[in-house]
């Protein structure tokens, strides 16, 4: 009976661990890339470049919906451009917590007031494999998707 207890608490544990989001269809899809190593002139070494598979290929271009959490670039306030994670704040990628796919830029036509919350989000998707400045997806003409009752 112990034992059943304990094992039943360690699954609720890492339940609660995993958001919601991250169980989000989209970012899955969008999870499904890999990288190479290339070199780069600019950089003088090598870095790690996507290689986008089949499915995130198919997306390029086209309008999709995704769920996640506004990561403020300029303070908590509104805003047309951010980044938008898969993950809240803590566990994003810019904190060592997840991958570079797990991230994107946001392009808003309307500002989108910031929010601890899990937002969802539409907006057409970009793909960047050469830019090592920027990331590897982007959305633009961005909209807040209202939640249905």
């Amino acid at each position: 009976m112990k034992n059943t207890i304990l094992i039943i608490a360690a699954i609720l544990g890492i339940a609660a661990l995993q958001p919601a989001q991250a169980q989000d269809k989209m970012w899955k899809s969008l999870s499904r890339i890999t990288f190479k190593k290339e070199y780069n002139e600019m950089m003088g070494f090598k870095v790690d470049v996507p290689v986008f598979s089949e499915e995130v290929k198919a997306l390029e271009g086209k309008e999709i919906t995704i769920k996640g959490y506004i990561i403020p670039v300029e303070g908590y306030k509104g805003h047309k451009e951010f980044i938008f994670s898969a993950y809240p704040y803590n566990m994003c990628f810019f904190c060592g917590g997840a991958g570079p796919e797990t991230v994107m830029e946001v392009y808003a036509d309307q500002a989108i007031e910031y929010t601890a919350e899990p937002i969802t989000i539409r907006g057409k998707l970009e793909l960047n494999a050469d830019d090592i400045n920027r990331l590897i997806y982007a959305l633009r003409g961005v909209e807040k998707v209202e939640a249905s009752p």
